[in-house]
């Protein structure tokens, strides 16, 4: 027989409190003594008591979930970004249900603005402006919503100044001899999302490059997915054309470890052969001695975080904006 789970009621008698008192703890409220909340919290705990999120709803008109709505899951991006994000939900005890566009047509569902998705608190929409598919620019939800690794006018934003990290990209590479090249990545639900991440990083890079009277055609530039694989084609195809010494922008760390990768098997010294700058900069990036564009991804799920609960609390203010800038990090993957 299954164990019966303690009840809001028993959390109270035992911390010596009123039903409300719990439930005002439960919902962070700071109307609450510090004292007060250490006993309830040690209640609950010794009781290994789990809110209801449904009765939550009904007490309260919350549900205590947030929507995270964003183009794919399986990246190191989107895994720290998630993790900036449930690190700041988790004291404040929501849930977070992760709600991937993988598709046109799980793109379309959205749309409808009777889904699941929007039934949460909130919303935080990742790397994609959404607005540009409905009226007045506004999500079909009266639910707040919070934009991250992008921006809009209608909207909280928190985003990286990716046309910056392109700039610093094309002023660094251009202090080394030979073509300075990039890999740029190109997705088809980039294109129906209006992911501009990469053309930002990309646009930044030849702006740059041409301020300071750097040739950049066609030849100069690789399109391919986001993989390992995208990276070593595109170090191949730029040594067919050019030979070495060799520039390369990658447009993601993951893009950087194939070029690093294909470089070795072929004998080559990175850092001095090829030399490649990877974007975001992920914990690996040390150990694989890669120069990189770092970007306080965890920071920014946790800064668009606090800007959705807030508005959840109440905030009615216009839109606000918060910009990080990308920085610089070096290391042996160009001054090998």
């Amino acid at each position: 027989m299954a164990k019966r789970k303690p009840t809001i009621q028993e959390v109270a008698r035992l911390a010596k409190v009123g039903i409300g008192t719990v439930s005002r703890v439960l919902n962070n409220h700071p109307s609450v003594r510090a004292e007060t909340r250490a006993r309830v919290e040690w209640a609950i705990e010794e009781l290994a008591y789990t809110p209801n999120p449904h009765a939550r709803r009904i007490a309260g008109g919350r549900s205590y979930t947030i929507s995270v709505l964003l183009p794919v899951l399986a990246t190191d991006f989107y895994n720290r970004l998630i993790e900036g994000i449930e690190e700041t939900l988790a004291p404040q005890r929501y849930d977070l249900a992760l709600f991937p566009l993988l598709s046109r047509s799980r793109l379309e569902r959205y749309l409808d603005g009777r889904l699941l998705a929007y039934q949460a608190d909130g919303l935080l929409v990742a790397s994609c402006d959404l607005t540009e598919l409905f009226a007045q620019h506004r999500l079909p939800t009266e639910r707040p919503v919070v934009l991250v690794d992008t921006w809009s006018p209608v909207y909280d934003s928190v985003y990286c100044d990716n046309s910056l990290g392109g700039a610093l990209a094309g002023r660094y590479l251009a202090r080394f001899p030979g073509p300075i090249t990039a890999i740029v990545i190109e997705e088809e639900i980039d294109r129906l999302l209006g992911h501009t991440v990469f053309s930002e990083r990309l646009a930044g890079f030849q702006g740059a490059l041409a301020e300071l009277g750097r040739p950049f055609g066609p030849e100069f530039l690789y399109v391919t997915h986001l993989s390992v694989e995208g990276g070593q084609l595109g170090l191949q195809r730029f040594l067919e054309h050019f030979g070495t010494p060799l520039n390369i922008f990658a447009g993601a760390d993951l893009i950087a470890r194939g070029v690093v990768e294909e470089a070795r098997r072929q004998g080559l010294v990175v850092g001095r052969d090829v030399r490649v700058l990877g974007y975001d900069d992920h914990p690996w990036a040390q150990e694989l001695q890669l120069s990189s564009l770092r970007q306080p991804i965890e920071e920014m799920g946790a800064q668009a975080t606090r800007l959705l609960l807030e508005r959840i609390r109440g905030h009615a203010g216009p839109p606000r904006r918060i910009r990080f800038e990308p920085e610089l990090v070096i290391r042996g993957s160009t001054e090998g």
